[in-house]
Formats: C-alpha cells, structure tokens, sequence
C-alpha cells in the first residue's frame, strides 16, 4: 500500500515539473504569432510589439544562471513554488493589459518566474528516479526542452485564428494552480533546506547586477539590431559598450570574489566548455528553425497560422518517441557521442535537404525535414543534458546546470537574431540578382509580361492598366521568388553552422556514465 503511494506521488510530482518546463518554454515561441493581433488591439506598431518578445527573453535569459544561487539562498522548494506563483501572476495580467507597455513589464516579470521552472524542475524530477535511471529522467525532461518550443507555434496559431491573443496567457493560469498546489503539497524539502542559515550565504551583488547588465544589453542586441540597423543605430552602439563592459566585468569578478553568483571555475572543465558549447548550437538549430519554418510558409506558401503550427507537428511527434529510448539507452551505458554525431548528422540533413525546397514543394517535403529536426534535436539534448555535469563536484554541479541552460537560450537568441538578419540580406540580395536577370529584350519576358495583361483585358481592365497590374503581378513573383530562396538559404547556414562545430565534439569525455555519475547529474539542482 506504502509502495502504491509512493509510486502514486512520484508520478504526479514528475507530471508537475514536466508540465512547468513545457509552460515555460511554450511561452518562448508562442507569442509570435500573435504579434500582429496584438499591436491591432493595443495601437502600436509591430515594431513596438516586439518587445513583448524581447522582454521576456531578456529576462529569462538573465535569471536562468542565477536558480543555483537563488534555490540555495531560498531553499529548492520556496524558490520553485514562488516561482510558479509569480510566473502565474504575471500570465494574468498579461492576459488583462490594456497598453502595450502594461504588458512589456508583465512579460518580463513573467520571464523572470519562468527561470526556475526549467532548472530547478530539472533538479526535482531526477530525485524521483534511482541512479541507474537517471537516463530515462534525462529523457522525459529532454522532452520538454524540445517540445515547448515546438507546439508553441501551434498552439498559438490556433488561438490567434480562433479567440482573442490574451488568451494565450490565460491557458497559463489554471495549469500554474495546479502546478503551484501539487508542489506545495508533494514536493518535499531536501534535508538542507530545513536548515539553511541566509546571514552564511553572501549576495554576490556586483556578479548579479553586472550580469543583468551585460546579458541583458546582449539581448537586447541581438532581439532589436535587425530592425534598429545595428550599428547604425546610437542605442545598438552604446549597449554593446555596456554589454562588453557588463560581460567582462562579471567574468573578472565571479573569477575572483570568494562567494561568486555564478562559479565560472567550472568552465575548467573540458567536458562542460565542449557540452555548452553544443548546447549553443542545439539551441541555435532548434529556435533558427522553429523560426525559419513558419515564417517561410505563411509569408511565401500561403499558410495560415494553424496550417504552419500544424506542420510542425511531426517533429514534435517524433521527438515525443525517441526522447525515452534515447534516454533508456543512455541509462544501459550507450556512449553519449553516438547520439551527438547521430544528433549532428541528421541536423545537417534537416538543414540541406531543406534548402532544396522548390517554391511548389508540398507538406510532405517538409514533413521529412521536420522528423529528421525533431529526432536529431533529440539525440543532442539529452546526451548533452547528462554530459553537462560529468566530472563536476557535487557542489559544482547547479552551476554547471545553470551555465547549459544559459548557453542553450543563448544559443536560440542567436539563432532567431542570426536567422532574421540572413535571410533579410539574402533577399536583398536575391532580389537584386532576378531583377538584374530581366532584360527589356528578353522574349520569355516579353511573352509573361503578354500574357498576364492580356488577362486582365480579359476580366474587363482597360489596356493601360492591365500593363501595370501585370507588371504588379510580376514584381510580387519575383518578391515571393526571393524570399523563398532567402529563406532556404537560411537552412543552408544551419547545416553549414553545425558542420563547422562538429570538432567540438572531441571536448566530450567519451566514457559510459556508471550509476554514481547519473546520481551526481541528479544532485544537479542541490
């Protein structure tokens, strides 16, 4: 009966963190779509509208490396559920703004809730598991990672074609309760919480304030820089100054000070440099696509928000699959390289088999390039997740957490940034190539340019502006065209991105992780 309930509590405690890490990263995609929606209701520009984007982004980005000091000067539960309840609050006011700067400051309040529900859940879900099943933990949280950002698309596509953009943070509120009322009541306290004496730990102030300031300015950077005309821009050139300075600042102190925030030490290790580094470029690939792809579809195939959601399905769906056996096979000592160089390869297949899309190609074209994204980003997070910490101190170990899964959302803001500005100088580029290519004298020219105002006669338009609807018609093909084939190069620089990366692998510690490692991977959030 004791055993029963055991197994009863535990099943609900991993629902719990599973669920929060999936609310948390859904809200990192799903407010895209409904950018749009959003600057109609509140009267501002879409420009504007964007840093409902970066906001939360900034934010998140900022608190991410902070739960290991935070979860230990607060206790791992009191941090956890407090987190909940402000990322809850903050998805109903969302939900409730009336301007749009209301709902900028929500949304980067909400993104600081947010930064434990992916760390510290991480933490609390290994516990449930014995050390020799660390790697099927490793997996079902893994699941989590990739889907949020995933069905965030999705579900947003269909809320924003179906009701009103607010309730995208409204879905948030019954599921925050939930999750809020389960962790108060079945999450326990680790033996050290019980007694933790604040006036020992030491606020590392200048580590936290000079991180908020360099990350902070960084994200800013690479959210705003596209449309603010980088360093044309006098705001993008005096915050990569207090970037630089922040960053460098914060690097030189953690270094020195004797109670560090963040213990960078742990960057000694080989096998975290090489881990992190590749958690960058996993989070590089999975948000650069999972941006790429809807916008491509909706702007040249003519996809509805749902219709691009939905597309994206099979790649969550596979992921879904083969998150647990990867894990199962990490947890009976499959060396972790084998998934990385699998994880790696079929990237690189999703990322060149992508770019050969004709304008034409149907749903089944990408729905091949999707399932190789989804169980290659699969094969990467979860080898990765474990390997972060291989080697580490017990003590080291949330640090180390702290760190991946800084560089993972890092590595996703360079993607998006990266992405955004590629393929909107690969289509000026384009463009200017086509254009050049249409010579007055040019007999297939000549007979399109016929043809299509011929049929405009047809439908009743008078000679003269039949020309120019023709010739209308024509400028936004020949748009469409180079759009499309900006877009396609954008997948073509993923390929190449983790082509190039690939000697990074040899960082990793190829070695099985016996049971005393996986138990060490679940301290993690200690």
């Amino acid at each position: 009966m004791e055993g029963e309930k055991n197994k009863f509590i535990k099943i609900i405690i991993v629902i719990t963190c599973i669920t929060a890490a999936i609310m948390e990263l859904i809200d990192t995609s799903i407010i895209n779509v409904a950018l749009n929606n959003i600057s109609g209701t509140l009267g501002a520009t879409l420009e504007d509208a964007s840093w409902v984007v970066t906001a939360y982004a900034i934010a998140n980005v900022i608190i991410i490396p902070l739960t290991g000091f935070l979860s230990k000067y607060f206790g791992r539960k009191n941090y956890y559920l407090c987190s909940i309840i402000l990322f809850t609050l903050a998805s109903y006011m969302c939900g409730t703004s009336t301007s749009l700067w209301m709902l900028v400051f929500w949304r980067f309040v909400q993104g600081i809730g947010g930064g434990a529900l992916l760390s510290v859940s991480q933490g609390i879900l290994f516990d449930q598991f014995r050390p020799e099943d660390k790697g099927i933990a490793g997996g079902i949280f893994g699941m989590g990672i990739v889907i949020g950002p995933t069905i965030g698309p999705i579900l947003g596509g269909y809320i924003v074609d179906n009701y009103h953009w607010a309730f995208i943070f409204d879905i948030n509120i019954p599921i925050g309760i939930a999750a809020a009322l389960l962790t108060w009541k079945f999450v326990d306290k680790k033996p050290n919480e019980y007694n933790i004496d604040k006036k020992s730990i030491s606020i590392d102030y200048i580590g936290i304030l000079s991180l908020t300031v360099g990350v902070g300015a960084l994200q800013y950077i690479l959210e705003k820089g596209q449309s603010d005309d980088w360093f044309e821009d006098e705001t993008i050139r005096y915050l990569t100054c207090a970037a630089v300075l922040g960053l460098a600042l914060f690097i030189w102190w953690e270094l020195h000070t004797k109670n560090p925030a963040i213990n960078l030490k742990v960057m000694k290790s080989k096998n975290l440099i090489g881990s992190n580094i590749l958690t960058f470029v996993c989070g590089f690939g999975l948000f650069g696509s999972v941006y790429l792809f809807p916008v491509m579809v909706q702007r040249v195939m003519g996809y509805t928000p749902t219709e691009s959601g939905l597309s994206m399905v099979p790649g969550a769906l596979v992921t879904i699959f083969a998150m647990p056996f990867i894990g199962a096979g990490l947890g009976k000592g499959i060396k972790p390289i084998y998934f990385v160089s699998l994880g790696f390869a079929l990237f690189i297949l999703h990322g060149y088999t992508s770019s050969q899309a004709a304008p034409d190609a149907d749903k089944w074209w990408f729905i091949v390039t999707q399932i190789c994204r989804g169980v290659g980003t699969g094969c990467l997070t979860v080898p990765l997740l474990s390997q972060a910490v291989v080697g580490l101190k017990p003590q080291d170990m949330p640090y180390g957490i702290s760190l991946n899964n800084m560089f993972r959302q890092l590595g996703g803001a360079f993607g998006i940034a990266i992405m955004n500005t590629y393929a909107t100088n690969r289509f000026a580029t384009h463009r200017m190539d086509l254009v050049s290519n249409l010579q007055g004298n040019n007999p297939l020219l000549t007979e399109r340019l016929g043809g299509l105002t011929n049929g405009m006669i047809a439908k009743g338009m008078n000679p003269t502006l039949a020309k120019q609807a023709a010739l209308g018609a024509l400028d936004h093909s020949l748009s469409n065209q180079a759009q499309m084939q900006a877009y396609l190069d954008g997948f073509l620089l993923i390929a190449i991105f983790f082509t190039c990366t690939i000697p990074f692998m040899l960082l990793l510690k190829n070695e099985n992780m016996d049971a005393e490692t996986r138990a060490k991977v679940a301290a993690a959030a200690h």
